[in-house]
Protein backbone atom coordinates (compact mmCIF):
# COMPACT_ATOMS: atom_id res chain seq x y z
CA UNK A 1 0.00 0.00 0.00
CA UNK A 2 1.00 3.22 -0.58
CA UNK A 3 1.48 5.44 2.36
CA UNK A 4 3.35 8.25 0.66
CA UNK A 5 2.29 11.78 1.55
CA UNK A 6 0.92 13.99 -0.69
CA UNK A 7 3.17 16.97 -2.22
CA UNK A 8 1.03 19.04 -0.75
CA UNK A 9 1.10 17.79 3.19
CA UNK A 10 4.99 17.64 2.14
CA UNK A 11 5.30 20.81 1.58
CA UNK A 12 2.87 22.05 4.57
CA UNK A 13 4.51 19.83 6.99
CA UNK A 14 7.93 20.52 5.97
CA UNK A 15 7.54 24.44 5.63
CA UNK A 16 5.82 24.26 9.66
CA UNK A 17 8.90 22.77 11.18
CA UNK A 18 11.00 25.11 9.23
CA UNK A 19 9.43 28.04 9.87
CA UNK A 20 9.39 27.14 13.50
CA UNK A 21 12.97 26.18 13.77
CA UNK A 22 14.09 29.47 11.94
CA UNK A 23 11.78 31.41 13.96
CA UNK A 24 12.97 34.40 15.60
CA UNK A 25 11.52 36.95 18.46
CA UNK A 26 10.00 39.63 16.91
CA UNK A 27 12.18 43.04 17.35
CA UNK A 28 9.23 45.85 17.67
CA UNK A 29 9.36 47.18 21.22
CA UNK A 30 5.99 46.63 21.82
CA UNK A 31 5.47 42.86 21.09
CA UNK A 32 9.04 41.36 21.73
CA UNK A 33 6.84 38.16 22.59
CA UNK A 34 5.83 37.43 19.21
CA UNK A 35 7.77 34.82 16.97
CA UNK A 36 8.51 36.64 13.65
CA UNK A 37 9.73 34.06 10.32
CA UNK A 38 11.13 35.53 7.73
CA UNK A 39 11.11 33.43 4.53
CA UNK A 40 10.81 33.06 0.93
CA UNK A 41 7.95 29.74 1.49
CA UNK A 42 5.76 28.53 -1.41
CA UNK A 43 2.78 31.55 -0.75
CA UNK A 44 -0.33 28.75 -1.40
CA UNK A 45 1.10 26.58 1.05
CA UNK A 46 1.25 29.29 3.75
CA UNK A 47 -2.52 30.40 2.71
CA UNK A 48 -3.79 26.46 3.39
CA UNK A 49 -1.67 26.45 7.06
CA UNK A 50 -3.06 29.95 7.54
CA UNK A 51 -6.73 28.51 6.60
CA UNK A 52 -6.07 25.79 9.16
CA UNK A 53 -5.06 28.77 11.57
CA UNK A 54 -1.56 27.47 11.83
CA UNK A 55 0.01 31.01 11.37
CA UNK A 56 -1.30 33.94 10.71
CA UNK A 57 0.32 36.19 8.04
CA UNK A 58 0.52 40.03 8.30
CA UNK A 59 0.23 41.20 4.73
CA UNK A 60 3.53 42.25 2.58
CA UNK A 61 6.06 45.05 4.23
CA UNK A 62 7.00 46.05 0.20
CA UNK A 63 4.41 44.51 -1.92
CA UNK A 64 6.27 41.26 -2.44
CA UNK A 65 7.09 39.69 0.25
CA UNK A 66 5.80 37.53 3.65
CA UNK A 67 6.16 37.79 6.80
CA UNK A 68 4.49 35.49 9.48
CA UNK A 69 3.56 34.33 13.08
CA UNK A 70 3.02 30.60 14.21
CA UNK A 71 0.10 30.21 16.07
CA UNK A 72 -0.27 28.48 19.52
CA UNK A 73 -1.73 25.78 17.52
CA UNK A 74 0.86 25.71 14.87
CA UNK A 75 3.73 25.85 17.20
CA UNK A 76 1.74 22.49 19.23
CA UNK A 77 2.06 21.10 15.47
CA UNK A 78 5.19 22.32 14.39
CA UNK A 79 7.06 20.34 17.60
CA UNK A 80 4.73 17.12 17.14
CA UNK A 81 6.27 17.06 13.54
CA UNK A 82 9.72 17.44 14.45
CA UNK A 83 9.18 14.78 16.91
CA UNK A 84 7.78 11.97 14.43
CA UNK A 85 10.47 13.09 11.56
CA UNK A 86 13.22 12.62 14.55
CA UNK A 87 14.33 15.99 14.32
CA UNK A 88 15.42 18.24 17.80
CA UNK A 89 14.06 21.47 18.26
CA UNK A 90 15.59 23.64 20.44
CA UNK A 91 17.01 22.57 23.88
CA UNK A 92 15.03 24.15 26.73
CA UNK A 93 12.01 22.71 23.92
CA UNK A 94 13.35 19.65 24.62
CA UNK A 95 14.10 19.85 28.63
CA UNK A 96 10.80 21.72 29.20
CA UNK A 97 7.10 21.20 28.76
CA UNK A 98 4.88 24.27 28.51
CA UNK A 99 1.28 22.98 29.70
CA UNK A 100 -1.37 23.76 31.28
CA UNK A 101 -1.17 22.63 35.29
CA UNK A 102 -3.26 19.46 36.31
CA UNK A 103 -5.01 19.42 39.25
CA UNK A 104 -2.77 17.25 41.23
CA UNK A 105 0.04 19.46 40.82
CA UNK A 106 -1.34 22.14 42.80
CA UNK A 107 0.78 20.50 46.43
CA UNK A 108 3.72 20.56 44.49
CA UNK A 109 3.35 24.55 42.76
CA UNK A 110 2.50 25.70 46.14
CA UNK A 111 5.91 24.45 47.51
CA UNK A 112 7.24 26.09 44.53
CA UNK A 113 5.92 29.08 45.36
CA UNK A 114 7.28 28.81 48.71
CA UNK A 115 10.62 28.96 47.93
CA UNK A 116 9.87 31.70 45.59
CA UNK A 117 7.93 34.22 47.44
CA UNK A 118 8.76 35.08 51.29
CA UNK A 119 5.55 33.74 53.45
CA UNK A 120 3.72 37.09 53.62
CA UNK A 121 3.67 36.85 49.67
CA UNK A 122 3.08 33.54 48.61
CA UNK A 123 0.09 32.01 47.80
CA UNK A 124 -1.26 28.99 50.45
CA UNK A 125 -1.68 25.41 49.56
CA UNK A 126 -5.64 26.51 49.75
CA UNK A 127 -5.57 28.98 47.04
CA UNK A 128 -3.27 27.26 44.94
CA UNK A 129 -5.58 24.56 44.42
CA UNK A 130 -8.35 26.66 43.60
CA UNK A 131 -6.39 28.44 41.20
CA UNK A 132 -5.36 25.13 39.71
CA UNK A 133 -9.08 23.89 39.30
CA UNK A 134 -10.91 26.76 38.21
CA UNK A 135 -7.98 28.71 36.13
CA UNK A 136 -6.16 25.75 34.82
CA UNK A 137 -6.22 27.76 31.42
CA UNK A 138 -4.52 30.60 32.42
CA UNK A 139 -1.87 28.40 34.60
CA UNK A 140 1.49 27.64 32.57
CA UNK A 141 4.10 25.06 34.01
CA UNK A 142 7.33 24.42 33.00
CA UNK A 143 7.77 20.65 33.50
CA UNK A 144 11.19 19.55 33.52
CA UNK A 145 11.49 16.44 31.53
CA UNK A 146 14.76 15.21 33.06
CA UNK A 147 13.81 15.77 36.81
CA UNK A 148 10.13 15.34 36.33
CA UNK A 149 9.13 17.66 38.28
CA UNK A 150 7.83 21.33 38.12
CA UNK A 151 10.71 23.94 37.52
CA UNK A 152 8.64 27.21 37.35
CA UNK A 153 5.23 28.51 36.48
CA UNK A 154 3.14 31.31 35.34
CA UNK A 155 -0.28 31.75 36.60
CA UNK A 156 -2.85 34.55 36.25
CA UNK A 157 -6.97 35.22 36.64
CA UNK A 158 -9.22 36.69 33.00
CA UNK A 159 -11.23 39.35 33.85
CA UNK A 160 -12.38 42.86 32.45
CA UNK A 161 -10.80 44.94 35.54
CA UNK A 162 -7.74 46.63 34.40
CA UNK A 163 -6.46 47.09 37.66
CA UNK A 164 -4.90 44.16 40.02
CA UNK A 165 -6.22 44.75 43.32
CA UNK A 166 -5.24 42.52 46.07
CA UNK A 167 -8.78 40.47 46.04
CA UNK A 168 -7.58 38.77 43.10
CA UNK A 169 -4.56 37.26 45.05
CA UNK A 170 -7.39 35.39 47.62
CA UNK A 171 -10.73 35.06 45.48
CA UNK A 172 -10.43 32.70 42.41
CA UNK A 173 -13.84 33.14 42.07
CA UNK A 174 -13.06 36.61 40.37
CA UNK A 175 -11.62 34.29 37.48
CA UNK A 176 -14.12 35.49 34.12
CA UNK A 177 -12.62 32.83 31.54
CA UNK A 178 -14.06 35.22 29.04
CA UNK A 179 -12.15 37.81 30.44
CA UNK A 180 -10.66 40.34 28.28
CA UNK A 181 -7.03 40.73 30.20
CA UNK A 182 -5.26 38.70 32.65
CA UNK A 183 -4.04 39.41 36.04
CA UNK A 184 -0.94 37.67 36.78
CA UNK A 185 -0.53 36.60 39.93
CA UNK A 186 2.93 34.98 40.34
CA UNK A 187 5.89 34.03 37.91
CA UNK A 188 7.95 31.32 40.09
CA UNK A 189 11.09 29.89 39.22
CA UNK A 190 13.15 27.53 41.62
CA UNK A 191 16.48 28.73 42.29
CA UNK A 192 18.30 26.42 40.08
CA UNK A 193 17.02 27.35 37.04
CA UNK A 194 17.59 30.72 37.31
CA UNK A 195 19.62 32.50 34.92
CA UNK A 196 18.97 30.66 31.88
CA UNK A 197 16.29 32.26 30.12
CA UNK A 198 13.24 30.08 31.49
CA UNK A 199 11.65 33.12 33.02
CA UNK A 200 11.56 34.81 30.45
CA UNK A 201 10.38 31.57 27.93
CA UNK A 202 7.51 31.19 30.42
CA UNK A 203 6.44 34.92 30.05
CA UNK A 204 6.53 34.64 26.03
CA UNK A 205 5.26 31.28 25.90
CA UNK A 206 1.96 33.03 28.13
CA UNK A 207 2.32 36.00 26.36
CA UNK A 208 2.27 34.36 22.77
CA UNK A 209 -0.77 32.01 24.14
CA UNK A 210 -3.21 34.81 25.32
CA UNK A 211 -2.40 36.82 22.36
CA UNK A 212 -3.82 34.01 20.45
CA UNK A 213 -6.72 34.04 22.78
CA UNK A 214 -7.68 37.39 21.85
CA UNK A 215 -6.61 39.25 25.30
CA UNK A 216 -6.36 42.80 25.49
CA UNK A 217 -3.83 43.11 27.93
CA UNK A 218 -1.66 41.54 30.74
CA UNK A 219 -1.38 43.34 34.05
CA UNK A 220 1.10 42.33 36.74
CA UNK A 221 2.44 43.81 39.84
CA UNK A 222 6.10 43.63 40.90
CA UNK A 223 9.00 44.95 43.39
CA UNK A 224 10.93 48.11 42.10
CA UNK A 225 14.21 45.64 41.63
CA UNK A 226 12.10 43.60 39.23
CA UNK A 227 10.65 46.57 37.15
CA UNK A 228 13.62 46.80 34.34
CA UNK A 229 13.62 42.99 34.07
CA UNK A 230 9.66 43.05 33.23
CA UNK A 231 10.11 46.34 30.71
CA UNK A 232 12.31 43.89 28.79
CA UNK A 233 9.75 41.45 28.62
CA UNK A 234 7.78 44.04 26.64
CA UNK A 235 5.64 45.44 29.94
CA UNK A 236 5.45 49.34 30.54
CA UNK A 237 5.29 50.74 34.16
CA UNK A 238 2.22 52.70 35.21
CA UNK A 239 3.76 53.68 38.19
CA UNK A 240 3.03 52.89 41.87
CA UNK A 241 0.17 49.89 42.31
CA UNK A 242 -2.69 50.61 45.05
CA UNK A 243 -1.67 47.54 45.89
CA UNK A 244 0.01 46.45 49.14
CA UNK A 245 0.03 42.36 49.32
CA UNK A 246 1.97 41.43 51.65
CA UNK A 247 2.64 44.89 53.35
CA UNK A 248 4.56 45.78 50.41
CA UNK A 249 5.24 48.85 47.66
CA UNK A 250 4.04 47.43 44.81
CA UNK A 251 4.91 48.53 40.34
CA UNK A 252 2.11 47.99 38.17
CA UNK A 253 2.87 47.00 34.82
CA UNK A 254 1.06 45.85 31.93
CA UNK A 255 1.60 44.39 28.57
CA UNK A 256 -1.01 45.39 25.32
CA UNK A 257 -1.17 42.15 22.88
CA UNK A 258 -4.46 43.29 20.72
CA UNK A 259 -5.63 46.66 20.21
Amino acid sequence: MDDKKSYEQALEELSLMLMYLTRKQDNNEFFPFKELSWKGYDFDTMDRLEQKELLWQPRSRRGYEKYLYLTEAGRKKARELLQDYGFSDKAQNERFEFRNIRPDEAKEAARVEKICFPPNEACTESIMKERAAVAADTFLVAWDRQEERIAGFLNGLATDEDTLRDEFFKDVCLHDPEGKNIMILGLDVLPEYRGKGLAKALMFEYLRREWDRGRKMIILTCLEEKVAMYEKMGFINRGLSKSCWGGEQWYEMSCVLNM
